[in-house]
């Protein structure tokens, strides 16, 4: 059990979606105190890898329990709970050895071999890689297969008040389904005991005074009687998910937009149990490119190794923190944003550390992290002027712009280097297109050149910034917007770009003014 901390009322007031969260669990068990403190629970289903949805429902679970902890001094516990004990529908596509699965279909999946051959069944394989999934970002939680739970006696008597209450589950489920399923419906899952399948059948009898289901095999005819506790039978997933929440003393656990009517389903049936639904938070979930829900199956969106590739693990918790309550886009163009918000952050949160923060979050209070000096936006631009290769082409512009800093002294920004140059090759450089110049901005790209010719070659990234304004407004652009989607289009090929004075100190005048002579040198464009 985690320690308790010492506690901070004063919390409640900060606005930030983790402490208005925790507020909620705080006067939960304030009605209803527990020695232990607060149980968040987050749930994965083992027939499937884990994925990015999953890295943000852990984390931002994550966020809630610290913020918890703090403002209360009550300790606080994550469960990951992996539901192994369910059937395997179907046979997943990136998976060898697909013929011996499909020999399989139905069974939990803890009793079905391992088609990699690493574990003793599929979901133990599944169940690993969720936690090495969870290991590798440094998340605190307990793991808790369903299998294990249910044999082991630790579902026994949630599940047998669930029998004593059979027919009123039974009722809050039916008017939800269709006519074909809501004739065989139970919220009762019994294991074949010949096959190993798990079966959707009606149940003929419920006896809890027994420990006993009576239902028959519809292909045989036979009759079974199996019993209900000791992991012979599971609970139906909404009625699974109640069971859980009623027998675990689960306190809170967010889901998905698309689980709304489910969490109400689920909290009906666990009140029938004689139980009180966790303090529940619904997020929206993620959008491709053009505005369509993300899916697993479609491969619409993007993947966190995708993500890992172009940008560090922090980003994509700045990314998961922001608006959780909000659509969202999930590709690789909101990436360099994602990066450089969390660096802003990371800043502010080393000069003071204020919970409305997102980088307090994220690294729970403090960070001893130097950062980088250098946006990510700055380095993609970098990359793309001199056709990075390689990181290494990077760092001889770094280490004059920023003189004393190296990869070692500043891991963050070396990281940031790499992912740069992946970034640029994978995206910028296929897309970027040159133009050149009208009239009117040859006239003002002049300018710019007599001025920076004229300034000294340690000029500041302000004092380079400033000059550029100037010469902007001394040309007739609409606005000053207009003169800056100039210089990204005409010198650097492309729609957008950084803080033009930072990138020319970062780049150099001298390799500045030989972007614009290049640009000049261009067969100018119809004003």
């Amino acid at each position: 059990m985690p320690a308790a901390m010492s506690a901070d009322p004063s919390l409640r007031t900060v606005k930030a979606w983790p402490f208005e969260e925790a507020a909620k669990v705080a006067d939960r068990l304030a009605t209803a105190p527990k020695p232990s403190g607060a149980l968040f629970e987050t749930g994965y289903g083992p027939s499937g890898l884990p994925h990015i949805g999953t890295f943000g429902e852990v984390a931002r679970t994550t966020w809630v329990r610290r913020a918890f902890e703090r403002m209360t001094g009550l300790p606080a516990r994550l469960i990951a709970f992996s539901d192994d004990m369910d059937g395997l529908r179907k046979v997943p596509d990136n998976v060898p050895n697909r013929e011996m699965l499909a020999q399989h279909l139905g069974k939990s999946l803890t009793a079905i071999p391992d088609p990699f051959g690493t574990h003793p069944s599929f979901g133990a394989h599944n169940n690993a890689r969720l936690q090495a999934f969870l290991d590798e970002f440094g998340f605190d939680y307990e793991f808790a297969s369903a299998t294990e739970y249910y044999k082991g006696g630790r579902f026994d008597a949630a599940l047998l008040r669930m029998a004593e209450k059979h027919e009123e589950v039974r009722r809050v489920i039916l008017p939800t389904l269709g006519p074909e399923r809501r004739a065989t419906y139970s919220p009762f899952l019994p294991i074949h005991p010949e096959t190993g399948v798990v079966m959707q059948v009606p149940m003929e009898e419920v006896r809890p005074d027994q420990d006993l289901l009576v239902w028959v095999d519809p292909e045989t005819g036979k009759r079974h009687g199996t019993r209900i506790t000791g992991g012979h039978c599971k609970a139906q997933w909404k009625a699974d998910w109640a069971l859980r929440w009623y027998a675990l003393g689960v306190d809170y656990e967010m889901s998905g937009k698309d689980l709304i009517d489910s969490v109400k389903l689920s909290s009906a049936i666990c009140r029938i149990l004689g139980g009180t639904p966790p303090v529940g938070f619904t997020y929206e979930l993620f959008l491709d490119e053009q505005g369509q829900k993300i899916s697993k199956s479609k491969g619409n969106g993007l993947t966190i190794e995708e993500w890992l590739r172009y940008a560090p693990p922090e980003s994509l918790a700045q990314f998961m923190y922001a608006a959780p309550q909000r659509a969202k886009r999930l590709f690789f163009d909101v990436i360099p944003r994602a990066v450089d918000e969390y660096l802003a952050n990371l800043e502010k949160l080393k000069a003071q550390p204020e919970p409305t923060n997102p980088a307090f979050h994220i690294h729970n209070g403090s960070s001893n992290d130097p950062g980088s000096p250098i946006s990510f936006a700055m380095l993609l631009n970098l990359a793309s002027v001199v056709n990075a290769e390689g990181s290494e082409i990077l760092w001889g512009f770094i280490r004059r712009y920023a003189p004393g800093v190296t990869p070692e002294s500043h891991p963050m920004l070396a990281r940031l280097a790499e992912h740069a140059v992946a970034y640029y090759r994978d995206f910028v450089a296929p897309a970027k297109q040159y133009r050149a110049p009208s009239g009117m901005e040859r006239a003002a790209l002049e300018d710019l050149l007599q001025v920076l010719r004229s300034l000294p070659a340690d000029a500041d990234a302000e004092a380079i910034q400033n000059q550029v304004f100037e010469v902007g407004k001394r040309h007739a652009f609409a606005n000053l917007r207009d003169w800056f989607s100039c210089l990204y289009q005409v010198l650097l090929g492309q729609q957008e770009g950084p803080r033009f004075g930072g990138f020319v100190a970062l780049y150099g005048i001298a390799g500045t003014i030989g972007l614009i002579e290049t640009a000049l040198a261009r067969e100018a464009s119809a004003a």
